[in-house]
């Protein structure tokens, strides 16, 4: 278990790590993206076949009228110039249905990968353990799912699209070269400036398409933390310092993208200066022909349609790179967060677990976040049949660390946790969450009604869904709401009070009728009134029930059937309430302190 987790370890690690060293074309990377395509594989086919008639259309327009002046207009012909009329508007015609359909059938196709990408990181972030996001940087994650999917996206349209850029350039130069081999020879005498410019120019400009991204995930991160943290900047008054921070970073990106676009941009002025430097030596090199007779003037005007979209395709094809630059570095960070192992997986011989007693036992449990960096030792205890167990210890004293345990959000290192004298390591994650409702310190609102939040996993009617909220006493405000149980709630429940959302929860997590109720400092954002009501409410939640009460608030857990005192991983004390007063360690001189907190111990 301890490999599995410094493998994650080291594969976050990894992902928040420079991507310097990424080569521009990954084949890894290109084949498991493909994988996303083959779903599509009969549209993009047909994508790619629009996209060569659209080619052949645009490429034989330059003949056709060739053809015309040579053969039809310089011997008067009518019919044939009847004949190539006709054709002219054909390829037209064939050049506006394939463009149509190239352009609709491939950002179709495109839009269908974005989907299906996100999807899936979607899902799989969900089956992450609880360590991963610990350990993940917020801003890198949404970069990757925003950003970063994006550019894999524009992959799909650019490569479909570089077919038809390399099949114009192949086309091209065959043509040019049956027209007339001395003038192609010159339009080639050009290609090796164009390689040079290459070779200087794409190492700078992956380095800095490279470069921007990362910092761009910097900003993410630093935004997110500061519009979370918005009213602790206020209090501290931190506004001008943060403000500093952040235009510091968003500078720092913003230099990073303009020397990103600088390179990006800078290759089309030189190209440019070639393209019209090549024009006049044909110009020059057709009009000494022409006027010696060995060259037709529509041979001449042929070549030089052709040598104008023979470096449109060049042009297309260098930003078909640069989008591959981009792609391949977002395909590392994709397929990086996807590639995290899920360590928390069900065993081959999973059974359901049966609760009907909700007995926790814990025996010789080892567990640490961190390699080498123990947060819970040797610990055994039990927890017996509908008994509650208040929690108690300084802050990282490991409370919070055993009601995750117990919901197997992360993996132990060493020991067995059994519920009713089952291993919860041999039992399917799905029947283990379905006979464990938790209330945690930070209530988690979803954007939809108030209905949909309190039933947000249970099977249960309106009226069940009032009754649960009336015996944790929050069907009086929500009956104060715009439309009750339908009034629609924001994002994060922005629209009603933290406490509010924490008498939401508790509904929520009784509505689940769980053998094993936890609460994790579930109080911590009530007042005095509304926690006697949550009180009264639990004496009538816990009857029949295992109860988990993780409390700084000892009045929270003062009636308590046991209760549990953790100080450095370790047990100190159990008992009830007056068996540890009388004992006079640890738990009396927290209650001898007029009732504070045990961070205030020294």
């Amino acid at each position: 278990m301890a490999t599995s987790i410094n493998k994650n370890k080291k594969i976050v690690n990894a992902i928040e790590e420079d991507l310097e060293q990424l080569s521009s074309y990954d084949g890894d990377v290109a084949k498991r993206f493909f994988n996303f395509i083959k779903p599509y594989k009969t549209k993009a086919l047909l994508g790619v076949i629009s996209v060569i008639t659209f080619t052949i259309a645009v490429l034989a327009i330059p003949l056709l009228v060739k053809f015309t002046i040579d053969n039809a207009i310089s011997d008067n012909n009518e019919s044939l110039l009847n004949n190539l009329f006709i054709l002219l508007i054909g390829f037209a015609l064939m050049h506006f249905i394939s463009n149509y359909v190239q352009q609709r059938v491939i950002r179709e196709i495109g839009e269908h990968i974005l989907f299906d990408i996100r999807s899936k990181m979607f899902v799989h972030l969900q089956k992450l353990s609880m360590s991963v996001a610990d350990r993940s940087k917020y801003g890198s994650i949404m970069s990757r799912v925003l950003g970063d999917v994006g550019a894999l996206q524009e992959l799909f349209q650019a490569g479909v699209f570089a077919i038809g850029d390399m099949l114009t350039l192949i086309i091209i130069t065959i043509i040019i070269f049956s027209l007339n081999w001395s003038m192609a020879l010159g339009i080639l005498m050009i290609m090796p400036v164009f390689l040079a410019l290459r070779i200087f120019w794409l190492p700078k400009a992956r380095k800095a398409f490279l470069k921007a991204r990362a910092s761009s995930s910097v900003v993410n991160g630093v935004l997110n933390e500061h519009v979370n943290g918005v009213r602790v900047t206020q209090n501290m008054i931190r506004e001008d310092i943060n403000q500093k921070r952040f235009e510091g970073e968003v500078n720092t990106n913003f230099n990073d993208t303009n020397s990103a676009a600088k390179y990006g941009a800078g290759i089309h002025p030189p190209v440019e200066l070639l393209v019209g430097a090549t024009m006049s030596l044909i110009v020059v090199m057709g009009g000494y022909l022409v006027s010696g007779g060995s060259v037709e003037i529509g041979v001449m005007i042929a070549f030089l349609l052709y040598v104008q979209r023979f470096f449109d395709p060049i042009r297309a094809l260098t930003m078909h790179y640069s989008t591959l630059q981009r792609a391949m570095a977002s395909g590392h960070r994709i397929f990086e967060l996807l590639d995290i192992e899920i360590d928390i997986k069900d065993a081959e011989d999973a059974k359901d677990i049966n609760v009907n007693k909700g007995k926790i036992e814990f025996k010789n449990v080892d567990f640490e976040y961190n390699y080498n960096e123990p947060v819970l030792r040797k610990l055994n205890f039990v927890i017996n049949e509908n008994e509650t167990v208040g929690l108690v210890g300084p802050t990282g004293s490991g409370k919070t660390s055993i009601a995750s345990l117990i919901h197997r959000f992360y993996e132990i290192k060493n020991g067995n946790i059994f519920i009713d004298n089952q291993d919860i390591q041999q039992v399917t994650q799905s029947s283990l969450s379905n006979n464990i409702s938790m209330v945690l310190q930070d209530p988690i609102i979803f954007s939809g009604t108030v209905e949909e939040n309190i039933k947000y996993k249970a099977n249960a009617t309106r009226e069940e869904v009032i009754e649960a909220s009336k015996i944790v006493g929050s069907h009086e405000f929500v009956m104060t709401l715009p439309n009750g149980y339908d009034t629609i709630l924001e994002e994060s429940g922005a629209n009603i009070s933290v406490g509010q959302r924490q008498l939401l929860s508790f509904a929520r997590a009784l509505l689940l009728d769980s053998k094993i109720f936890i609460l994790d400092e579930a109080t911590s954002y009530i007042d005095s009134y509304t926690e006697r009501q949550i009180q009264n409410a639990l004496d009538r939640v816990l009857e029949n029930r295992t109860g988990i009460i993780i409390a700084h608030r000892l009045s929270t857990i003062k009636n308590a059937d046991k209760i549990i005192v953790l100080n450095k991983g370790e047990i100190v004390e159990i008992g009830n309430h007056e068996k540890l007063l009388s004992n006079k360690n640890l738990y009396w001189k927290l209650w001898s302190n007029n009732e504070s907190s045990f961070d205030d111990l020294n």
